[in-house]
C-alpha cells in the first residue's frame, strides 16, 4: 500500500478531531435533557383500496416495430449485371406480378379495418358476443341466463290509486317502514363488472338471484351474478384481501360494434311480457334484442339519429324511441321495422321518454330545451297512416298542437331552468319524478285517469323541489332519478350523489336514507332496484365498478 500524501494526512485528522467533538457534545441527549419533545412523524394517509379482479392476467404489451428504411438494392435484390434480355423480362414480370400481389393485400386490409368500425348488423351467438371469455365462461353464462327463464316474469304495474292517502299520518307510516328496510342496506359485493364507463342498468326480476346488466362506453354489456359462490383463485402476489377481492361473477358481450364511444349503451329494458331477453340501444342508431333462451342477438331497429333512451309499456308489441335529433319514433315490433314513424318534438335533445305504465298513451319526454312535456301519442299518432308518411318534422308536430283537431296532443308542460336530463312515470303512472342540470329534482303528483279525456291537465306545476348537485361534469355519467320499479311498496326512487353516496327519496320528496361507505372512491353516477325485493339496490361509477346493497345477513 502506497503511503498517504500530507493532504491526505491532515484530511484523516480533521475527520478524527470532528468525530471527537460531535461524541462530547452529545447533542441528542441533550434536547431530551431541555424536555423538547421530539417532532413527530407524519400520518400516512390510507385511501379506499379499490376492487381488484381475483384473476388479474397482466397482457403482454404489443410492440409494434417502425418499419426500417431499405436501400433499393437490398430490396430488389442483387441484379446480375450480365442476365439476358429474356431473363430481364421475366424478372421485371415477377416484380410486377410481386407488386400487383402486394398492392392487393394492402386494400384488403384497409377494408377489413373499416368494415371493423362499422356496427354489426347481422345476427350474432354468445360465441361470437363473448369472443373473449373462456369456454368455461360462456358455459356459465349459459346455465345462469337458462336458470332465469324457467318461469315468466312479466312487468307488473301499481293501481293508478294505490297508496293515495288523504291523511297524512298514512304516508307517514310507509315512509317510516321504507326507512326501517332501507337505511339498513349495505355493500355486499362489489365487481369490476364492465371495463368501460357505466352508462345504463336494469336489475332482473327473479327473486332467487340478484341478476344485474350494465351497459358501458364502448357497447359492452357486462352481466353480474352478484351474489354467485367466488371461484377460489390464488393471487401472484398474494397482497389482495378479501375485502378488495371481487364479489360474484360477471361476463362481458360485445354487442353493439365498434367497441369504441359512438357504442355507448345509453339503454337497458327487459321484455315486459317475461324478462327472458333485453332490448338494449346505443349511440350507433342501433337497437338489439337479445335472447336468454336462444343466446341470439339480432338488431330490430336502426336509425340515423343517436338514440338516447327506449320504453315499452305492458303489452310488449310496441316501444317508443327517443333520440339526440329532438325525436322520438314509435317502432311496433309486429310490423316491418321501415315502418317505424318519426316525430320531431323538439329543437333540441331528447334524453329520456318514459311511457306512462296505466295509461300507455300518456308519453313523458325530458328534453335539453328545457322543457318537460306530457304528450297524447293517440293524437300524434292521427298524423300518419300505414302507408305513409313516416318521417314527421318538428314544424309538422307544431301544426298540429296549435290546430283545433290537435288540441290535448300536449297534456302538460313545464319550463326548467336549464336541460331535463330524465323524467319518468312511477309504476303507478301516477308521479312524475325529474332532474334537471339546473341542480333540482322536481315531483309531480297527477290523477292522470281523471283527465283522460281533458285537453289539459288542469294544473302542470310540481308540488316539491329538491336541491340536488346534478353537475356531472365530462367524465361521470348523467344522474337521473330512477323509480323503483316494485308495484308493492309505497313509491320511492334511486339517484346517485356527487359526494360518492346513494340517496333514496319517496314519492312525496322524503330522504328515506342516504347510503354511504368509507371504501367508494367515486360517484354511483347509474343506479336501478330489484322489481320484486324491496332491500336491494345496484350501482355503476365511471371505471366500470359496480356496487350491490342489500342487508348483510344476505352476504
Amino acid at each position: 500500500m502506497s503511503e498517504l500524501t500530507a493532504y491526505e494526512l491532515e484530511r484523516e485528522a480533521n475527520i478524527a478531531r470532528n468525530r471527537a467533538l460531535l461524541e462530547e457534545l452529545d447533542l441528542k441527549d441533550a434536547v431530551t435533557q431541555l424536555g423538547i419533545p421530539p417532532k413527530p412523524k407524519p400520518a400516512i394517509r390510507t385511501r379506499a383500496k379499490p376492487i381488484q379482479p381475483a384473476n388479474t392476467v397482466k397482457r403482454a404489451r404489443e410492440v409494434v416495430e417502425a418499419p426500417r428504411r431499405q436501400s433499393a438494392r437490398l430490396k430488389n435484390g442483387v441484379v446480375n449485371p450480365y442476365e439476358t434480355a429474356a431473363q430481364k423480362r421475366q424478372r421485371e414480370e415477377e416484380e410486377k406480378k410481386k407488386r400487383q400481389i402486394e398492392e392487393q393485400e394492402r386494400l384488403e386490409a384497409e377494408e377489413k379495418a373499416r368494415l371493423a368500425k362499422r356496427p354489426r348488423h347481422q345476427e350474432l351467438d354468445l360465441t361470437t358476443l363473448g369472443d373473449k371469455l373462456e369456454e368455461s365462461d360462456l358455459s356459465s353464462l349459459r346455465s345462469s341466463l337458462q336458470a332465469v327463464t324457467n318461469v315468466p316474469l312479466p312487468k307488473r304495474t301499481a293501481d293508478a290509486d294505490a297508496f293515495v292517502f288523504d291523511e297524512d299520518q298514512k304516508i307517514e307510516v310507509e315512509v317510516g317502514e321504507l326507512r326501517n328496510k332501507l337505511q339498513k342496506l349495505r355493500i355486499v359485493s362489489r365487481a369490476k363488472v364492465t371495463a368501460d364507463r357505466v352508462y345504463s342498468a336494469a336489475y332482473h326480476p327473479d327473486v332467487t338471484k340478484d341478476l344485474v346488466f350494465f351497459g358501458d362506453k364502448h357497447g359492452q354489456i357486462g352481466i353480474w351474478d352478484a351474489r354467485a359462490p367466488v371461484d377460489e383463485v390464488e393471487d401472484e402476489d398474494g397482497d389482495i384481501s378479501a375485502d378488495h377481492r371481487e364479489g360474484g361473477k360477471h361476463w362481458r358481450l360485445q354487442c353493439h360494434w365498434p367497441a369504441s364511444s359512438t357504442s355507448s349503451i345509453s339503454c337497458i329494458k327487459f321484455d315486459p311480457v317475461d324478462a327472458h331477453s333485453i332490448f338494449t340501444t346505443s349511440y350507433d342508431g342501433t337497437i338489439r334484442h337479445f335472447s336468454f333462451v336462444s343466446g341470439i342477438s339480432q338488431e330490430i331497429f336502426s336509425s340515423e339519429h343517436l338514440i338516447t333512451s327506449v320504453d315499452l309499456p305492458v303489452s310488449g308489441h310496441e316501444m317508443w324511441i327517443s333520440d339526440a335529433s329532438g325525436g322520438i319514433t314509435h317502432l311496433d315490433l309486429r310490423e316491418p321495422k321501415d315502418k317505424a314513424c318519426w316525430y320531431g318534438l323538439s329543437p333540441a335533445k331528447i334524453g329520456t321518454v318514459s311511457i306512462n305504465p296505466t295509461n300507455p298513451h300518456f308519453l313523458l319526454t325530458a328534453s335539453n330545451s328545457r322543457v318537460l312535456k306530457v304528450w297524447d301519442s293517440r293524437k300524434l299518432q292521427k298524423l300518419t297512416s300505414a302507408t305513409g308518411p313516416y318521417r314527421l318534422s318538428q314544424y309538422t308536430v307544431e301544426d298540429l298542437v296549435h290546430s283545433k283537431k290537435g288540441k290535448g296532443t300536449v297534456r302538460g308542460i313545464f319550463q326548467h331552468g336549464k336541460s331535463v336530463s330524465s323524467a319518468y312515470w312511477d309504476p303507478r303512472g301516477r308521479s312524475i319524478v325529474s332532474t334537471s342540470y339546473d341542480d333540482s329534482i322536481r315531483l309531480w303528483d297527477l290523477d292522470v285517469a281523471k283527465y283522460n279525456s281533458s285537453p289539459g291537465f288542469p294544473s302542470f306545476t310540481p308540488f316539491r323541489g329538491i336541491k340536488h348537485n346534478c353537475q356531472t361534469g365530462k367524465w361521470v355519467t348523467i344522474l337521473r332519478a330512477v323509480w323503483n320499479p316494485n308495484p308493492d311498496v309505497f313509491p320511492h326512487f334511486t339517484i346517485g350523489n356527487m359526494s360518492y353516496a346513494l340517496d333514496i327519496y319517496s314519492c312525496k320528496g322524503h330522504l328515506i336514507a342516504r347510503l354511504k361507505d368509507s371504501r367508494l372512491t367515486a360517484t354511483q353516477a347509474v343506479t336501478c332496484s330489484h322489481p320484486s325485493i324491496v332491500e336491494r339496490c345496484a350501482t355503476g361509477n365511471a371505471s366500470g365498478r359496480c356496487v350491490l346493497w342489500a342487508p348483510p345477513d344476505v352476504e
